[in-house]
């Protein structure tokens, strides 16, 4: 069976931008826009996906991003 590592990784803080829960909460994932970083959590991705404008505030013009 295959195990998982389990490490602790302190250099940058993994919280969802949206409801600041933090990967010791729910999963998270990191994504790229404009050469910076962010995370989004599992229960949020649908609205990176499909209304990325409403997280405008959050990233760098996400306001004019278009949804798939």
């Amino acid at each position: 069976m295959f195990q998982f590592k389990k490490y602790k990784d302190m250099s940058e803080t993994k919280t969802c931008i949206v409801c600041k829960k933090s990967a010791m909460e729910t999963p998270v994932t990191k994504f790229y826009h404009k050469n910076s970083s962010f995370f989004i959590c599992s229960q949020h991705i649908p609205v990176l996906i499909h209304n990325p404008q409403e997280l405008a505030g959050l990233i760098d013009d996400a306001d004019s991003l278009q949804g798939g």
